[in-house]
């Protein structure tokens, strides 16, 4: 069990006690390629074509049959509902309560008829014709581009083979060296 102590003790020591150096040394390109990338674009355009559709609308007549004017239709049913009312009753007292109330009701009745009570009105039809809409659709057209990414710089540093990627050729690359002891 010491042994395993002092053993851990000197390992520990010796790693606090590890440098490092670190310093920069410059590479000297051998070689410099461009970097071509394919990219697809997409446009978009429009395609446009007539096409003949059915409508459907429904007309609606104008032809009534009955009357519109509820004034003059008031005017005929208090008439005749006045005389109604007079030839119904045969008492003198009761006549004139029996031609007033014969009036009012006839007007009633008239206006109650001209505003529809007993009108008649064609119905609807449906009438179907043709249009020409026009229709568009949106499509996209690909064209594969090659576009310019930038150099591909090639060096050497003891056999290791180094590369860096730029927007412009290199004359050197620089590289980082760091050596534990």
């Amino acid at each position: 069990m010491r042994r395993i102590w002092i053993f851990a003790t000197l390992l520990a020591a010796s790693l606090l006690h590890a440098e490092s150096i670190e310093y920069t040394t410059y590479v000297r390109v051998t070689k410099s390629t461009p970097v071509y990338e394919t990219v697809v674009e997409r446009e978009p355009y429009q395609e446009c074509w007539t096409q003949r559709v059915p409508v459907t609308t429904y007309e609606q007549p104008q032809r009534y049959y009955g009357s519109d004017d509820r004034t003059a239709a008031g005017i005929i049913g208090g008439v005749a509902g006045g005389i109604l009312g007079h030839q119904i009753v045969h008492s003198r007292r009761a006549k004139g309560a029996a031609t007033i109330g014969g009036a009012i009701l006839g007007t009633l009745a008239g206006q109650n008829m001209a505003r529809g009570g007993h009108r008649y009105r064609e119905p609807a039809r449906a009438v179907t014709h043709y249009e020409s809409r026009r229709e568009c659709t949106t499509r996209y057209e690909e064209k594969r581009v090659r576009e310019f990414r930038g150099y591909r710089n090639v060096g050497w540093y003891k056999g290791k083979k180094i590369v860096k990627i730029s927007d412009r050729k290199l004359r050197r690359i620089p590289v980082t060296v760091t050596i534990s002891y």
